[in-house]
């Protein structure tokens, strides 16, 4: 019975293997059968050699992330069914005989492991793919010391984290999935406070917005949303990539404003604000505290599992294996989670998108013209090699945005939040 289930579960795997491959294929196709025609929002923004170069650029971004998908597919499947996940747990067991030692240890390995099989795709993709399109501004030297950084950081971070679940796990043993999922909840809101002023500088450098005009504008009418912002910044970006971006950060009603400074250089003062109007929605409609929320109800649902399965014990015989340790077996359980959560993609992605919906309305309202957030997507789409035919099919699936054509299209003809 155990051994038809671990072939039933690397069965159900492969499914979904398949089925990610087909929807690849298919948007692909779709691609290569409309990419040379200009939709009709984009018509004087893109000309033909604009629009294949971004079929072309969409199509090898695929390339490189279908063989990234694939190995990773084939690592993962040998490390669970392979005997590999035994081998390593043991591996461990020999260096320390310490409970919470054995967990830190386990994720490290796994987290550098991890790392180290990413470094040549990271390369790849900005010395060559993004080089290529003329999007890399980063240098070696840049490379390597964010890849230093990132690896230092996150290494300390999930070594206290790991410590500070496992010891709670240690000390109650009928309680601490609920124990573990107070403990991760605080760490995620206290990075949401910490990130932005200790570890985003390490890495990019922030000053005030420079367009002072622009800045008072910003605040002007952050404030008819509700949100008071403390500081308008822009960031240096364009060090390390041509792509743009906007963000907010902060919570309560407080928030700071962060500009790429490639979005400045690509957008008028008007579309600016439609791209600050839109993400001033976010908050405003209480999307960002909604994500969170339901992110800790499936996390705090996931603790109690994770505590009733291996409370009834006999999980590692699901995958063939006699004995795993407490850390080894929530490597499984993660795993199933995603093989069991991997269908309800869709729910995810449908509900981000009417998300995106109501912040296009918002925006609207707030500006009262859809012209500059129009403008600002096109652009956006433009500068950035944007596919602008997915698959439907594709999109539905996985997008967490509105194709941008559709969502240009609402925009001109009055937004719908359905």
């Amino acid at each position: 019975m155990m051994r038809a289930m671990k072939w039933l579960i690397l069965l159900a795997y492969l499914i979904v293997i398949t089925f990610r491959l087909w929807l690849r294929r298919l948007n692909l196709n779709h691609l290569a059968q409309h990419g040379h025609q200009v939709p009709r929002a984009f018509e004087g923004f893109v000309d033909q050699n604009l629009l294949s170069k971004t079929t072309d650029y969409t199509l090898a971004n695929s390339r490189i992330g279908l063989i990234e998908s694939i190995l990773s597919d084939a690592v993962l499947v040998i490390f669970l069914f392979g005997g590999l996940l035994s081998w390593y747990d043991g591996w461990i067991s020999t260096l320390t005989d310490s409970f919470i030692g054995h967990g830190v240890l386990f994720v490290l390995g796994l987290t550098i492991a991890q790392t180290v099989l990413d470094i040549p795709f990271s390369l790849y993709r900005t010395f060559v793919l993004e080089e290529r399109f003329q999007f890399n501004t980063s240098t070696p030297k840049i490379w390597f010391t964010d890849l230093v950084k990132s690896l230092f950081i996150g290494t300390a971070l999930l070594a206290l984290v790991t410590t500070g679940a496992l010891s709670l796990v240690q000390a109650s043993p009928d309680f601490w999935w609920l124990w573990v999922w107070v403990f991760l909840a605080l760490i995620t809101l206290l990075l949401m406070y910490l990130s932005p002023v200790l570890i985003e500088p390490l890495f990019f450098k922030f000053q005030p917005l420079q367009n002072e005009a622009l800045a008072e504008r910003v605040k002007r009418v952050m404030g008819q949303a509700g949100l008071q912002i403390e500081r308008v910044q822009q960031v240096d970006a364009s060090r390390r990539s041509k792509h743009s971006n906007a963000y907010f950060t902060g919570i309560g009603r407080v928030k700071r404003i962060v500009l790429f400074d490639t979005l400045l250089d690509q957008m008028d003062d008007d579309e600016i604000i439609g791209v600050l109007a839109h993400e001033a929605g976010h908050w405003k409609l209480g999307h960002i505290w909604k994500r969170l929320l339901a992110m800790e109800l499936v996390s705090l649902a996931g603790c109690w599992l994770a505590w009733y399965i291996l409370g009834r014990g006999g999980l590692p015989g699901w995958f063939g294996l006699d004995h795993l340790s407490f850390v080894g077996q929530l490597v499984l359980l993660g795993f199933l989670a995603n093989l069991a959560g991997f269908p309800l993609t869709p729910l995810s992605s449908w509900l981000s998108r009417r998300h995106e919906w109501q912040a296009d309305r918002f925006a609207v309202d707030l500006t009262g013209e859809s012209r500059p957030l129009s403008n600002a997507l096109v652009k956006l789409s433009c500068e950035n090699l944007s596919n602008l035919h997915p698959h439907p099919h594709y999109a539905w699936f996985y997008y967490s945005h509105p194709p941008v054509t559709a969502r240009i299209a609402r925009l001109a003809g009055g937004v719908s939040t359905s």
